[in-house]
């Protein structure tokens, strides 16, 4: 692993990381889903792609390692400039197989041919691709062979990163060192010259003598383009003077590579750190001109106030790039404040919060810039001060921004679906009722949002919660109609068909054959139905021992009625154990409707005393089975009635599941009367041990029925409780076989019976 972990870093030539680590002191908490899924304006649309790293985000960087990104951020670079420079002398595939692959072994045997001129399997096997001795192929292999020799320290600062035991190597051979610094005085070659000089950088910077990097770097760096690579060695010299506590000075260096290297920003970003006011002051201090303190504003924006960076910037450039990222900032954090769970149920009080909770200054700053129309990207500002304006509820004010955005916007897909979204959510905002007309409105754009979008790919453009925020928002403005039918589809209540009436009601809105569009609409997004509705009549049909009517609902059912039980529901074990029924090989598969014609023939059978014992036994197994404690949990876990078991049953819909999962009166009362027509004892004693199962079932189900978390429970000894089951088991029936099974096959009742009371 330690091979292959460092040989994939070659390629980056270490690009920052091991000094300065810049503390991350203020980012936006996204949630668990991520900004994206609670966001709707899009920061891509308009703001430069280099510049991602840096928008709003729950984690340091959006979408973005600030350590993982060293290892590939200027491959394509480095191997795009070697591939030029040596040019017909080595095909493309050769130079990334030594830039990019497992190449160090041959690199090192390669210069072995070269100081010892014999030739090995290495240098045999590559002669015969490429010619070993053409003079640009030989400086690339020598200059590689060196530069992996400095790279085994740099890659060894992320000692956390590796895994394996070794030991850390480092540059501190001097006579390498100055090696590498006689190469790069030596050599003419322009292109080569650059690279020494980089490498010369890093060695010094990753050995026990940087201050000479600093010597080095003042003495050089006007006999150096200012490239990418001049911005890589100033970043060195920012993280040793960050070492040497001089936080101003590294601070300033550091927004000069934010400003000046774009493949820099995030770690420019990452390692920037003023210690305090002071430090920053004197790091203003240094800056030589606008654009140097607009750079250091942009990078300081990032962390502390966006709104008083971008005041600042613009003051200086309103040009400049940087307030377009730190705007996107603005808004996104302005809409995560937004609570869109509409806790009161009102519009009133969806306003009052959205007005409380968005900040004016931030309203204000943007829309003063906008109508100022002094930015380079005037269109990105309009959209979002509409977008703001929006958020604080000024709706026509809003509209009149999107329409300035609309007339100069670049007219790409994303800043199109990005614009119409806005309106969309603004317009819906702005409603205090829904009609006819509004629906007519609101159609195509909700058919777009719900059904269009979710059917293209589309990793950046952020509509979802817009999605959800709808739903709410329309559920909301038909609870002010009173229009409960709508309001259930739009925004799912778990009580909604506690109440006969509204379940009767949704019955009959979803037979409806003649729909309107809007109907259409709000159907297909409805996650019950109608077939749902059924099954749970059925359910709650068959758990009320109205076998009759589960049947005739089952009948009605499309899908439920031929949905199979993993195990068999009428199958009554020592053990409990749903697994196990779900494995164990059956001669038949009952369906749900099988499953309620069954027990209406059982009970028929029971009524009129046909067998009984026999029947009786299977009808608790079948009542006991769609318990949580039996094989047949699937029966309550439809549409309607879905909620997990193991919730912790707040509201009434999860309470009355609750009670339906742990209520054993039925399999009890059929137990009871298994034991009442036994005709020997072997029949007692087994209708005696289900009756303890019931029991037992009760005595845990009302111990924890209050507790909300029992994971915190105090852990106590089993409380060997002698249910009557178990008594009459043991003093009655002690003789007979199945007195024997249960010893063998429950600890519990054998831990019992051994017990001295």
């Amino acid at each position: 692993m330690k091979k292959k972990f460092l040989q994939k870093w070659y390629i980056s030539f270490s690009i920052l990381i091991g000094l300065g680590y810049g503390l991350i002191y203020a980012c936006a908490d996204g949630g668990d889903w991520g900004i994206f899924y609670q966001s709707n304006y899009t920061p891509e649309t308009f703001v430069d792609n280099t510049y991602s790293p840096l928008f709003l985000s729950s984690d340091i960087f959006y979408n973005e390692d600030p350590i993982n990104n060293n290892e590939t951020v200027f491959n394509d670079e480095i191997v795009s400039d070697w591939t030029k420079y040596l040019g017909s002398t080595m095909p493309a595939k050769d130079i990334s197989f030594f830039l990019l692959d497992s190449s160090s072994t041959d690199v090192s045997k390669i210069h072995t041919y070269y100081t010892s001129k014999k030739a090995n399997p290495f240098s045999i096997k590559w002669s015969k691709k490429i010619n070993l001795e053409e003079t640009k192929t030989k400086a690339f292999l020598e200059f590689l062979y060196l530069a992996q020799q400095v790279e085994k320290a740099s890659v060894a600062n992320y000692g956390s990163w590796v895994y394996d035991n070794y030991e850390r190597p480092s540059v501190n051979n001097e006579k390498f060192l100055a090696l590498l610094e006689n190469k790069y005085n030596a050599t003419t070659d322009t292109f080569l010259k650059n690279r020494y000089w980089f490498q010369t950088m890093k060695a010094y910077f990753y050995s026990n003598y940087r201050t000479k990097a600093l010597t080095f770097f003042k003495k050089t760096e006007n006999q150096v383009p200012k490239n990418n690579l001049y911005y890589r060695a100033l970043a060195y010299t920012a993280g040793i003077q960050y070492k040497q506590k001089n936080f101003a000075l590294s601070n300033y260096i550091y927004s000069i590579v934010f400003a000046q290297c774009k493949p820099m920003q995030m770690i420019a970003a990452h390692n920037f750190h003023p210690q305090n006011e002071t430090d920053w002051q004197a790091s203003l201090a240094m800056a030589k001109n606008n654009e140097e303190k607009a750079a250091l504003w942009g990078i300081q924006g990032y962390y502390v106030d966006e709104e008083k960076a971008i005041e600042n910037i613009y003051a200086l450039n309103p040009k400049s790039e940087y307030i377009d990222y730190l705007l996107s900032r603005i808004v996104n954090s302005a809409e995560l404040k937004i609570d869109n769970s509409f806790k009161d149920k009102s519009l009133t009080g969806y306003r009052k919060m959205c007005k409380d909770s968005i900040s004016k200054s931030a309203v204000a700053l943007v829309q003063k810039i906008a109508d100022e129309n002094k930015t380079h990207k005037p269109y990105m500002w309009n959209m979002a001060s509409g977008y703001m304006q929006s958020l604080a509820c000024n709706y026509n004010k809003a509209e009149t921004y999107f329409d300035l955005a609309e007339k100069t916007m670049p007219k790409t897909d994303l800043s199109i679906k990005q614009l119409r979204l806005l309106r969309f959510i603004n317009y819906l905002s702005s409603l205090d009722k829904i009609g006819a007309a509004e629906e007519k409105k609101l159609l195509p754009d909700l058919n777009w949002l719900y059904f269009e979008l979710p059917q293209k790919e589309d990793n950046i453009f952020r509509y979802q919660n817009a999605v959800n925020w709808s739903k709410m928002y329309i559920a909301t403005l038909f609870s002010v109609n009173n229009n409960t039918i709508m309001n259930e589809i739009f925004n799912r209540n778990g009580n909604y068909y506690d109440d006969a009436s509204s379940l009767e009601a949704m019955k009959t809105f979803l037979s409806k054959p003649n729909k309107t569009e809007f109907e259409t609409l709000a159907t297909k997004i409805y996650s019950v139905t109608l077939d749902d509705i059924y099954e749970y009549q059925a359910v709650l049909a068959t758990y009320n021992n109205k076998i009759d009517d589960a049947i005739s609902y089952l009948q009605k059912t499309e899908k439920a009625k031929n949905t199979l039980f993993y195990g068999n529901p009428f199958n009554g074990k020592i053990q409990d154990c749903h697994d196990c029924d779900h494995l164990a090989k059956q001669k038949r598969k009952y369906s749900y409707l099988d499953f309620v014609t069954l027990i209406k023939e059982m009970q028929t059978k029971v009524k009129n005393n046909e067998d009984a014992f026999a029947n009786n036994i299977l009808l608790g197994n079948a009542f006991y089975n769609i318990t949580y404690y039996g094989n047949a949990r699937i029966f309550y876990q439809g549409n309607i009635l879905q909620k997990n078991e193991f919730s912790n049953y707040d509201d009434s819909s999860d309470k009355r599941l609750y009670q339906l999962m742990i209520d054993c009166s039925k399999a009890t009362q059929y137990y009871q009367a298994a034991f009442n027509t036994a005709t020997d004892d072997e029949q007692r004693a087994k209708a005696q041990y289900m009756l303890a199962k019931c029991q037992r079932n009760d005595f845990y189900s009302n111990k924890y029925e209050d507790v909300s978390n029992t994971w915190y429970l105090d852990e106590e000894k089993v409380n060997f409780i002698a249910w009557d089951g178990f008594k009459n088991l043991k003093n009655k029936y002690a003789h007979t076989a199945f007195y024997n099974d249960v010893i063998r096959e429950c600890g519990y009742f054998k831990t019992y019976v051994s017990h001295k009371n």
